[in-house]
């Protein structure tokens, strides 16, 4: 078929042989970086953002490929179409790269057709079998896509309007495929059009590589729209499990003895990462101050939905004289037997001001550090195995006796190691309140690399 012209404008001259080789190598090159950075991306997961990344890789190499198979046909130039007999039909040949795209001409004062060899692979037409005429062609078109080809092809003859579309043939073997044409008008010497001649691409593969790409990016966004709701009702449960009080508090409000309290949360640095962490101070019936901080496995809302319900069952059990050892086992049979087991670790401190008395007990959790004129140390843990661990654990208690001045420190685990909040007793010994002490404490731990969140207590005795 020899190449159309426009009588309106002269033919664009090719570019040299050695100019296309280079852009072919650069193509190759290209392709082989991104293929080895697609191999380092797993094929099987089912994290939606990798699974974004990958299709979109698929679909670069796709168009790298494409873009390699154009430039090998233009170094080339269209290859010679021999016309097929009946004694020698040309079988149809595997596809490739090269038969994505095809050629055609109309000849309109003659009534001819010609189609390249690619064109016959691409509709999954018989080679040796004419090629349709423009009437004949929107046979093979989809329904629904009919009248699109019909509008371009009339403005392409009418208004000699340049083509570009596409639209979706059926196969013989009845595979629908997705087909992109760009054609001109071939004008005569009077400015009429004399025939028309297009150039048709399959790009049906394509098409569904960018579908995958759009459906994972789709998928992504619902993920991260998600978890941004999850954690925005985290937050908010977390908000209402923590105590009313903010600042500092004193426990009993009045009399001798009393606690300056002070408490404060630090969440991750991953804002997603919205735990357990809980600390609680209460004022008792009999006088007595409640001191608890604790910790359930887990991030998301039903965590901040379990640990309401387990700072409430603490709170009222404690409100009936419970103490601390018999709280503790309560509080593991009621994480055994929930719905959702789940482990968690906790330390809870009944301080009676008139003695100056606190008497504790832990479960799977850090001791409780007791600071004293300038130096600290932690207090010898009695017996206790995290909540939920087992049914049957049993909890034991200690006692310890404060003086005026002391503060005593609770915090969860991924505060700080302990040494390096018992470093902190000569800062501690100059605060003057519980406030800031709690303030020195974020001062040295609140830091933004944080991998999980944290609650620390502090308490000092008063006069």
């Amino acid at each position: 078929m020899p190449p159309p012209v426009s009588a309106d404008h002269p033919a664009a001259r090719p570019p040299g042989r050695g100019s296309v080789d280079a852009l072919i190598t650069q193509t190759r090159r290209l392709k082989g970086d991104m293929d080895a950075v697609r191999h380092d991306t797993r094929s099987d997961t089912t994290d939606p953002q990798e699974r974004w990344q990958r299709a979109l890789y698929d679909l670069a190499l796709q168009q790298l490929d494409d873009l390699g198979a154009h430039l090998a046909q233009l170094r080339d130039g269209p290859p010679p179409v021999p016309a097929p007999t009946p004694a020698t039909p040309v079988p149809p040949r595997p596809e490739s790269l090269l038969s994505r795209v095809g050629s055609a001409e109309w000849n309109l004062l003659t009534d001819e057709a010609f189609w390249s060899e690619e064109l016959y692979g691409i509709l999954g037409r018989d080679p040796a079998a004419p090629p349709l005429t423009l009437d004949e062609l929107p046979s093979l078109v989809l329904d629904e896509d009919r009248p699109k080809l019909t509008t371009m092809v009339t403005d392409c003859l009418v208004d000699a309007r340049p083509i570009d579309g596409e639209f979706r043939v059926v196969r013989p073997d009845g595979e629908s495929r997705t087909v992109h044409m760009m054609g001109e008008p071939v004008l005569d010497p009077e400015g009429g059009t004399a025939s028309m001649w297009a150039v048709l691409r399959d790009v049906s593969e394509l098409r569904r590589n960018q579908r995958a790409v759009r459906d994972s990016r789709d998928r992504l966004q619902h993920q991260r729209h998600r978890a941004q709701t999850e954690h925005r009702l985290a937050v908010e449960l977390h908000e209402a499990v923590l105590p009313a009080w903010r600042g500092a508090l004193r426990l009993p409000h009045q009399g001798p003895g009393s606690l300056d309290v002070a408490a404060h949360y630090l969440p991750a640095a991953t804002t997603s990462q919205i735990g357990g962490d809980w600390y609680d101070a209460l004022e008792l019936c009999d006088g007595q101050t409640l001191l608890s901080v604790g910790d359930l496995t887990g991030h998301g809302p039903s965590v901040s939905s379990s640990t309401a319900m387990m700072l409430g069952a603490l709170r009222g059990m404690a409100m009936t004289g419970t103490g601390p050892a018999q709280l503790m086992s309560l509080l593991n049979q009621l994480l055994d037997a929930t719905a959702q087991p789940a482990l968690g670790s906790a330390v809870c401190c009944r301080y009676r001001p008139d003695t100056r008395t606190l008497t504790w007990a832990q479960a799977g959790h850090p001791a409780p550090l007791l600071f004293r004129d300038g130096t600290g140390r932690r207090l010898d843990a009695p017996e206790g195995v995290l909540l939920g661990a087992t049914a049957r654990a049993a909890y034991g208690q200690a006692e310890e006796t404060l003086e005026e001045g002391d503060l005593l420190l609770l915090h969860t685990d991924a505060l700080a190691p302990p040494d390096r909040l018992l470093a902190l007793a000569p800062r501690l010994d100059r605060a003057r309140t519980a406030q800031d002490c709690v303030r020195t404490v974020r001062e040295e731990c609140g830091g933004s690399e944080r991998a999980d969140d944290a609650c620390v207590l502090v308490a000092r005795v008063t006069r």
